[in-house]
């Protein structure tokens, strides 16, 4: 039997901002992040939310940590090491829930593309280029490119994330430290990128958020190569030239589209069908990925 979503934790005690899937708590020297369930479309977060999706966010990141050998942010997932308010709500907390080192955060996403789509194929049908990035001509929707790109992004408290230049980018981070983060993020998705394949999956693009220690070193934070920051295509199902379905929240999007809703006033509640096959495709990323399954509650 599928648990209820768990639409917001309430742990007392410690200052709380609420993202649209997180929650993080701020113990001064460090943080807590919770994966809620709740699910955002068209910049809004949705009144329903999908179960177990903040154990599979949560899960993806821990293995891609593991899996990549990055330096990053966790310290432990072990809710008996966080403060006792946290360990007081284990059953609602286990499997979601991440101790952290606080970080300065570059306010860039560092967007890593492997294939024409989304905002990218739509700038290269007008310009042949990605981001100022000039491509070869006559490449089609969902083709691989010659090799990765870096196409940075600025980090909107609301709204869409807008596309920059690297010259954009290097101007709010300095060369050096652009140069770092272009480099260790297509490292970071080549590898991630040749290991999805074996498993049959395309990353098609994903986006890496990172932070700045106090010493300086620049770490991984936030999620790592999930279905909420990534594209993930089925390997058998991409044809250069169409869009490929998705193991994402595309079921909601294309459902929300057919309701008449004016994405301007707050979403109607998703039907169940909806949010079964949105866990579904979401469980189905995280059991490809990682060879397992998710543990039950």
């Amino acid at each position: 039997m599928t648990a209820l979503p768990l639409l917001q934790s309430q742990v007392p005690g410690y200052p709380c901002r609420r993202g649209k899937v997180r929650d993080v708590y701020d113990l001064s020297d460090c943080l807590v992040i919770v994966a809620t369930d709740r699910i955002s479309a068209f910049d809004w977060v949705l009144p329903t939310g999908i179960p177990d999706k903040g154990r599979i966010l949560t899960g993806l990141t821990l293995f891609w940590l593991k899996q990549l050998n990055v330096a990053n942010h966790l310290l432990t997932t072990d809710l008996q090491q966080m403060p006792a308010p946290f360990a007081a709500q284990a059953d609602v907390l286990e499997g979601r829930t991440m101790l952290v080192r606080k970080a300065r955060v570059v306010p860039i996403e560092c967007v890593v593309r492997g294939c024409l789509a989304g905002s990218g194929w739509k700038e290269y049908r007008q310009s042949s280029k990605v981001c100022g990035i000039p491509l070869p001509a006559g490449l089609h929707e969902s083709q691989q490119l010659p090799e990765p790109i870096f196409t940075p992004s600025t980090k909107e408290e609301t709204g869409h994330d807008q596309n920059i230049t690297w010259q954009q980018m290097v101007q709010v981070t300095g060369p050096a430290v652009g140069e770092e983060l272009r480099r260790r993020s297509i490292d970071i998705y080549r590898r991630a990128a040749d290991y999805a394949r074996i498993k049959g999956i395309v990353i098609a693009d994903t986006k890496f958020e990172w932070g700045k220690l106090p010493n300086g070193e620049l770490i991984l934070i936030d999620e790592v190569l999930t279905p909420d920051s990534s594209r993930f295509w089925p390997l058998d199902q991409v044809q250069p030239g169409k869009s490929p379905p998705s193991f994402d929240k595309q079921f909601v999007r294309d459902w929300l589209e057919t309701t008449g809703w004016d994405k301007n006033s707050p979403p109607p509640e998703l039907p169940a069908d909806v949010v079964a096959r949105t866990r579904a495709k979401y469980l189905e990323a995280y059991e490809k990925l990682t060879g397992r399954e998710l543990k039950a509650k």
